[in-house]
């Protein structure tokens, strides 16, 4: 496995590959790396001739800069992991290198993007295009592995690889979690013993809730998710949204749609740490 900081150095590295037509694969990440990211590495280096993972923490798709100043960060032990399990190339640049001018570019695909994280977080959209589509001209891969956990990214990420066109296959994989349930994140590193315990209630009310909707409407579904995780002590429901699938907007009805997924952002312990989970009702 080697190490590149840059641009130039990156290509230089992938030349000989694409010059023999072999398969290059991308896994796109933000470090702090855990089991979730090597599933998606391993998929990676199966599918894939080369496996180019990026370790960068994209400070345009921060809209709180305490947020990103306090994002977990440790690239020799993601390095480690990632000479493990195979990958053959980390590109870990500066910020200065892969943005060297301020990127004014504006990407807009609504509603995919202006629903439940594009609400919530004003920019963070354009932000994730803004890096993403950079990786892809940077590397050129024939394809990007994405974990389900970050669902509404996926749709965003897709949605701009086909405005673009871009001939990059996105590849969607799925959530990694805990034996206790909880979705792997690099977040999970900043909760206390207790609030990691605490935060198992949200992957736990997601999986009761797929009982419930064999009985009780959308309304109600969403209704007692919300209530069960806001009288938890530690845990604050920042929304739930019940939603297709394909479009991201809300259903009413558990008939309205052949894909329906909750998804749901919730704040623990006191700090807070931001949590996302998803779960598929259909």
């Amino acid at each position: 496995m080697i190490i590149v900081n840059t641009v130039s150095d990156l290509r230089a590295s992938l030349a000989s590959a694409r010059d023999g037509g072999k398969l290059i694969g991308l896994v796109p990440t933000m470090g702090a790396l855990h089991e979730g990211h090597a599933s998606l590495v391993r998929r990676c280096v199966a599918e894939n001739d080369v496996c180019v993972v990026s370790v960068f923490v994209n400070p345009t798709q921060f809209n709180d800069k305490n947020d990103l100043l306090s994002y977990p960060r440790d690239l020799d032990a993601d390095c480690r992991l990632l000479s493990d399990i195979g990958a053959h190339i980390v590109f870990a640049p500066t910020v200065e290198e892969v943005y060297p001018e301020p990127d004014e570019r504006r990407f807009s695909y609504p509603p995919i993007d202006t629903v439940m994280e594009g609400a919530k977080r004003p920019g963070h959209f354009n932000g994730v295009c803004q890096v993403v589509s950079k990786l892809f001209y940077f590397v050129e891969p024939q394809r990007a592995y994405f974990g389900e956990k970050d669902f509404q990214q996926i749709a965003v990420v897709r949605a701009m690889t086909a405005d673009l066109r871009l001939p990059v296959e996105i590849i969607a994989c799925p959530i990694v979690r805990e034996p206790s349930g909880l979705a792997l994140s690099s977040r999970n590193q900043l909760l206390t013993p207790q609030e990691r315990e605490t935060a198992t209630t949200i992957a736990r009310t997601l999986v009761e809730s797929t009982l419930w909707a064999k009985t009780l409407s959308v309304a109600e579904v969403h209704d007692r998710v919300v209530a069960t995780l806001d009288a938890t002590d530690g845990l604050r429901t920042e929304y739930f949204q019940i939603v297709d699938g394909d479009t991201l907007q809300p259903v009413s009805r558990w008939t309205q749609s052949h894909s329906i997924v909750g998804c749901i952002t919730v704040y623990c312990g006191e700090r807070p740490v931001r949590l996302i989970d998803n779960i598929r009702y259909k």
